[in-house]
């Protein structure tokens, strides 16, 4: 388990800390007040506001800008260990703090949240090129393929289970999903990324080759929403192209 992960399990111990550590940093400060300025202060502040969004939530960085906001007032502005401001400039300064501290803890969450986006991509790129090369495998039965592809299609797309059935499709109920990402029902396309794939209905992902259908994936969504953008979709596509692959060369 990562450090992440670890401090995402103690969230409320985070918070807590996102509070107090601002009221540290103004304490100790306040001890100097004369040497250090308002611009030097907030400064710091934002650097504690920063490694609360890094290392919490959003919840974290916002109880981070409002605690600092709230002790700046009280040790470093006029009239001290008072929640008052008689200076307007002071006022200004509070208020920039917050503001900046509410921004730094968005980027912060978006940088992130783009970390994230990337290591899955990653995990998508090895996911396709290890199924490709157990096709170019030899030997490599197609049972173990199909069940490699099967565990692969259900982490890629979040649903609850994924099962794979021979032949063309015969029940005109399944969602399909399509070789560009797209899933249709009964003729309609399903907007995946508001609504999830279908509940009621499971979703067939198609094992086609040379325009003949070998088989499909029946993806099931059940127990919870699954919501898988475009480019997941398509890393499940280009999955069962690699069945489709091994499955046309044994048949043909």
């Amino acid at each position: 388990m990562g450090w992440r992960e670890t401090l995402h399990q103690h969230r409320g111990a985070v918070r807590v800390g996102a509070v107090l550590a601002p009221l540290v940093a103004c304490a100790v400060m306040s001890l100097w007040r004369e040497s250090v300025t308002d611009s030097t202060a907030v400064l710091v502040l934002a650097a504690v506001i920063v490694a609360a969004a890094s290392v919490g939530d959003r919840y974290a960085g916002v109880l981070a800008a409002v605690s600092s906001g709230a002790w700046f007032d009280f040790f470093l502005t006029e009239p001290y260990l008072r929640f008052t401001i008689d200076d307007p400039d002071d006022i200004g300064d509070m208020v920039l703090l917050v503001l900046i501290g509410v921004a730094v803890t968005e980027i912060a969450l978006w940088g992130e949240r783009e970390q994230a986006r990337a290591s899955r991509r990653t995990g998508y790129l090895d996911g396709v090129l290890g199924t490709a090369e157990l096709v170019l495998a030899t030997p490599v039965s197609v049972d173990d393929l199909i069940d490699r592809v099967t565990g692969q299609i259900t982490e890629v797309l979040g649903v609850t289970r994924t099962r794979f059935v021979a032949g063309p499709v015969h029940d005109n109920r399944l969602a399909v999903l399509d070789h560009d990402g797209v899933v249709t029902r009964a003729g309609r396309r399903v907007d995946v990324s508001r609504d999830g794939l279908p509940t009621d209905e499971e979703t067939a992902l198609l094992v086609v080759r040379d325009g003949e259908t070998l088989g499909y994936f029946v993806v099931t969504s059940a127990t919870d929403i699954a919501r898988p953008s475009v480019e997941q979709r398509r890393v499940a596509v280009l999955m069962a192209d690699q069945v489709a692959s091994l499955l046309g060369r044994r048949l043909g």
